[in-house]
């Protein structure tokens, strides 16, 4: 059963990496094609609301012990980042063109694409 575990988490965990690598490269390229930091949420938002809400996996991997960082933490970290991307970024049209948005999406891709490499 630990080897099944393990190759499951190496699946999602590369899943993820690739995912918010690929959000990173559109991110970088919208800002060198247009050089500015609007867009960043009509070119990466969808795949970045994808990755955030496929990251409740995380909860549930604490959840039935499959990693050892419980419930709580992951928790509160999928809830606060989802509620932000979901509930306000993609909920409120005026805020998608803001710089914090861009500033947000790009330290999400180059720390969760580090922290999973």
């Amino acid at each position: 059963m630990a080897r099944i575990s393990t190759l499951y988490l190496l699946a999602y965990n590369s899943f993820q990496a690739i995912g918010w690598a690929v959000s990173l490269t559109i991110i970088l390229f919208n800002l060198l094609s247009t050089s500015s930091v609007t867009g960043t949420f009509t070119s990466a938002g969808t795949l970045i609301c994808f990755l955030q809400s496929a990251a409740f996996l995380e909860v549930i991997h604490g959840a039935i012990g499959l990693v050892p960082s419980g419930v709580l933490l992951p928790m509160l970290q999928w809830s606060g980042r989802t509620h932000f991307v979901l509930a306000i970024v993609r909920g409120i049209p005026e805020v998608q063109e803001l710089p914090s948005v861009f500033i947000t999406f790009l330290a999400w891709s180059i720390g969760e694409e580090d922290d999973r490499a």
